[in-house]
């Protein structure tokens, strides 16, 4: 008691003291001198963790909407997919009717290894159940993964097989791809698309770059769709590739910081040819990055609709717990010198700012779009009108199609009814397809999903709330479809073969297939 009374007298003499002397009369100060006084003197114990994590929390939010406090299990989950790797089992799946199906096994991956195969249900994992037991997607992954090296025993129930199957697997580093696809679309024009910007982003684009070459690429689309952002250094390997020699790529600048500018090294491997960018309005930093340089050089034309409008430049800062602050320290900038970071003086008006530009009509006509004058620039070549201040605006606008998203459609994809079909029909007819379709492209050709197969989806969705509309089914029927026959060619090969399907139906792409197949027609470049 004489100890507590010794170090309160202490703490309310420094604290006096401070008060005294404008030396030590510092916001800093204060605040340790109230978490101190909350921790020795309030009427019930407190958790000073949780104290310091909302202070921080509610400090961050007064800055931006890009500021954010991360706890330590936060940080793992947030640094796994753009550090190209974890730890894990290796196989790709879906949660369907509270069970683990196996999509497909990662190639030459743990499970692949031990003899885990495509289809293949998991059931217990170390003696205890995770199937009909409610089970969280979070919880089964937490019991499936671990440290490079360790086992993890599964029982496994196979189709055709009426006893569970016991499989032991040594977990590894597992490979985490941030190229989704990688296509030629005919005889000239390539396809890649990036869902993120990860530390192996730059070497997966080069490497699919030589691999269409090789295939006789002349043209290139360049999918950013839905493309949020991540590691600066990835959005400059992307451009070296596409950019001249000392083009500037992006410079950084903050009140802290002075300015910092990135260029081309111009030693890639398509610094010429036609290029198209898709985005829309979930492409956000890098991507906008990557955009804003390649439209401002005029090196080549982008497609789709305002990007998201994110130029935050955001520093880690690792705390001793393994907590991370992420703080905004500078501003990106385009190398016309456009700032693409939308305003953000309300963060309630920020974070509805997407919900504001579909009700604006932003989203189905560019004529509802105004900028300033005060935020045009100039594109470095040909001199072209392009504006700051809120994304990179496409130079050919393609308007959100959403005449097939009826409600029936939603509610069938919602609540798994389309999921849990495509696992069916892949239970039945895996081996089947496989010796019919030998290769993707005969699949593509070839396979259709008929009536027989629409109607057992139609009462599937029945058993799971999905009431049947005859007029928005037949309205959505081409998306269905479109959307089976992708999953179905995903889950017999991979995801390029999920998007070779889906993307005939993306309005985008089709704009941009469209250009290129113009013979005659010269992009922006020099």
């Amino acid at each position: 008691m004489k100890k507590l009374i010794a170090a309160l007298f202490c703490c309310f003499f420094i604290g006096g003291a401070f008060a005294q002397n404008s030396k030590f009369n510092s916001p800093s100060r204060k605040l340790q001198l109230a978490e101190f006084a909350i921790a020795n003197l309030y009427v019930d114990k407190v958790d000073e963790g949780k104290l310091v994590e909302a202070a921080i929390v509610k400090m961050l939010e007064e800055l931006d909407p890009h500021s954010t406090y991360s706890n330590p299990e936060e940080v793992k989950r947030l640094n796994e997919p753009l550090q190209g790797n974890f730890d894990g089992i290796g196989i790709q799946f879906n949660m369907v009717t509270d069970t683990l199906f196996v999509i497909q096994p990662v190639s030459g991956g743990p499970s692949e290894k031990a003899g885990i195969l495509a289809g293949d249900r998991i059931i217990e994992v170390n003696d205890t159940a995770i199937a009909g037991v409610k089970m969280g997607t979070d919880e089964v992954m937490r019991r499936l993964r671990g440290p490079k090296g360790s086992k993890v025993n599964v029982k496994v129930l196979r189709a055709g097989v009426p006893e569970l199957l016991p499989f032991t697997i040594k977990r590894d580093k597992i490979p985490v791809y941030s190229l989704d696809a990688a296509y030629m679309t005919d005889e000239r024009i390539g396809y890649i698309r990036i869902n993120r910007f990860a530390a192996t982003t730059g070497k997966e684009f080069s490497d699919a770059l030589r691999k269409l070459r090789k295939q006789g690429m002349k043209d290139l689309i360049l999918d950013l769709q839905g493309n949020g952002g991540g590691y600066l250094n990835a959005a400059i390997d992307i451009c070296d590739q596409v950019l001249d020699a000392k083009e500037l790529i992006v410079y950084t600048e903050g009140r802290r910081n002075p300015r910092s500018e990135f260029k081309a090294k111009g030693d890639g491997d398509f610094r010429n040819g036609r290029l198209v960018v898709l985005v829309d309005e979930f492409s956000a930093s890098a991507s906008e990055i990557v955009t804003g340089a390649i439209q401002d050089w005029d090196r080549g034309v982008v497609i789709g609709r305002r990007t998201f409008g994110k130029g935050l430049v955001q520093r880690p800062i690792d705390l001793p717990d393994g907590s991370m602050i992420r703080l905004t320290v500078a501003r990106y900038y385009t190398p016309s010198g456009r700032c693409i970071q939308k305003p953000y003086e309300s963060v309630e008006q920020y974070n509805r700012d997407l919900i504001d530009r579909y009700n604006r009509g932003e989203m189905m006509s560019a004529d509802s779009i105004h900028f300033p004058d005060s935020l045009k620039a100039r594109t470095l070549k040909l001199g072209r009108t392009v504006y700051g201040g809120g994304g990179i605006m496409p130079d050919y606008f393609v308007p959100i199609d959403t005449a097939m998203y009826t409600s029936y459609y939603l509610k069938l994809r919602d609540k798994g009814a389309i999921v849990q079909f495509n696992i069916k029909l892949i239970d039945r007819h895996r081996k089947e397809w496989v010796k019919t379709y030998k290769t993707f492209a005969r699949f593509n050709r070839d396979f259709e999903v008929d009536d027989a197969m629409l109607q057992e989806l139609v009462a599937i969705g029945e058993t799971m709330g999905a009431a049947y509309d005859e007029k928005q089914y037949r309205t959505a029927l081409p998306l269905i479809k479109t959307q089976v026959k992708a999953l179905l060619a995903r889950d017999l090969w991979s995801m390029s073969e999920y998007f070779q399907v889906v993307n005939t139906l993306n309005p985008s792409m089709r704009k941009a297939i469209e250009l290129l197949s113009e013979p005659g027609l010269n992009f922006p470049r020099r």
